[in-house]
């Protein structure tokens, strides 16, 4: 705990005068002292240290009466003030996650529908363009080279769409869950770029659909990361369920990085690490990151599943 002592003389100040009857303005001061220690990252536990020593040095000497019994509960409601501010950023806090929450949800809702209209109808063109082709092979024989030539990259095309799709928003996520998800993703990373991608898991059930989407996309962040900048030859990825709290690990050979000098960085742009950590406070969870220069990186992703 942080020492919240220089705060002792101005509470106990107040504190005396509201319990001498100073009515609203001692409150007021409480509040203001509450603001002061939490924009100087005192916590809760902290206050309630400042409020006990407040109440000793106030009560010393006095003999044990209902007087004193009646200071403490008077106490009660100027204690309670000073936590007004912790209390309103909770609230706030509690808000932002609701909104983040909604808005991730909204995000992949969009993305589910882009990459269905990319497979679906973009699909349904190319089979159109596919068959008008065959049409002119058998009008025009003298053509067939360069039609075949357009084949080959409709081909491409229906490659890059396939692709592009499946990023936006595996079906196979939708249709059978987080763990062949993944094992898609990592036989295509592994098929592209030559890096070794592993994926074990423990889970018997399938997850809710927020928590296999956020951990997908964390895993589908971490797994790029190693390819793109960690130059990494290897990633493995665990999932495992301990009751009712779901962990997964992302661990690489890569290079690995100063995660001091990456998080002093404003926005941490590059490592993908604002989005991994929002999806993970929309989700209540909780992400730790063991790296150093040389020595690869680990994530370790920690959800309660009830969350």
């Amino acid at each position: 705990m942080r020492e919240a002592r220089p705060l002792d003389e101005p509470y106990i100040a107040a504190l005396r005068d509201y319990l001498a009857g100073g009515g609203e303005e001692p409150l007021k001061r409480a509040y203001e002292i509450g603001r002061t220690a939490m924009a100087d990252g005192l916590g809760v536990l902290e206050m309630l240290a400042l409020n006990h020593r407040a109440l000793l040095s106030i009560l010393e000497g006095k003999p044990q009466s209902g007087e004193c019994g009646r200071m403490i509960q008077a106490a009660e409601v100027f204690f309670a003030e000073s936590l007004s501010p912790f209390e309103m950023a909770h609230r706030g806090f509690r808000e932002a996650h609701t909104a983040l929450r909604h808005l991730n949800e909204t995000l992949e809702e969009e993305a589910k529908r882009i990459a269905h209209a990319l497979h679906d109808e973009a699909g349904q063109l190319l089979v159109s363009v596919y068959l008008s082709l065959d049409s002119l092979d058998a009008e025009i024989p003298q053509a067939r080279p360069r039609l075949q030539e357009v084949r080959g990259l409709l081909h491409q095309m229906e490659e890059q769409l396939r692709r592009l799709s499946h990023e936006l928003r595996p079906t196979i996520l939708d249709a059978l869950g987080l763990v062949p998800a993944l094992e898609f993703l990592a036989q295509g990373v592994s098929a592209r770029t030559g890096v070794s991608v592993t994926v074990e898991s423990r889970l018997q059930d399938r997850l809710r659909a927020p928590v296999e989407t956020a951990l997908y996309r964390i895993v589908q962040e971490a797994v790029n990361n190693a390819t793109r900048h960690a130059h990494a030859n290897r990633v493995q990825v665990a999932l495992g369920r301990d009751g009712g709290t779901v962990r997964c690990v992302v661990r690489d050979d890569g290079k690995g990085f100063d995660l001091s000098e990456v998080e002093a960085r404003k926005g941490e742009r590059g490592f993908g690490l604002i989005g991994i950590r929002e999806r993970m406070s929309a989700l209540g969870g909780a992400l730790g990151i063991n790296t150093a220069p040389g020595r690869g990186t680990e994530l370790l992703i920690t959800i309660t599943e009830e969350s």
